[in-house]
C-alpha cells in the first residue's frame, strides 16, 4: 500500500470508453488522456513550507486534476499518480 506524505494524494485515472454517434467505441488510447481520477490515498496534511495544510480530499473522491500534474508510478500492476492536493482542480459530485 502506498501512503502519501504531507499534502500529497495518490490518484488513479478513470478510463472511460466513448461511443461516437455512429456507434464506434473509442478506446482510451484513441483520445486525449482523461482528467478525471479517483482518490486512492490521502496524506495527513500538516506543515508544508511553513503553512498548515488541511486535507479536504478523501479516499474514493472523484476529482479533476491538472493535465500534466504529478508523478506517474506503477505499483502492483496499476498506474497511479502522486499529486499535491493543490493540483486537484475540482471534486466531481
Amino acid at each position: 500500500m502506498i501512503k502519501p506524505l504531507l499534502d500529497r494524494v495518490v490518484i488513479k485515472m478513470i478510463e472511460s470508453e466513448e461511443t461516437t454517434k455512429s456507434g464506434i467505441i473509442l478506446s482510451a488510447s484513441a483520445k486525449e488522456k482523461p482528467q478525471i481520477a479517483e482518490v486512492i490515498a490521502v496524506g495527513p496534511g500538516g506543515k508544508v513550507d511553513g503553512k498548515e495544510i488541511e486535507m479536504y480530499l478523501k479516499k474514493g473522491d472523484k476529482v479533476i486534476v491538472s493535465k500534466y500534474a504529478g508523478t506517474e508510478i506503477k505499483y502492483e500492476g496499476e498506474e497511479l499518480i502522486i499529486v499535491k492536493q493543490e493540483d486537484v482542480l475540482a471534486i466531481v459530485e
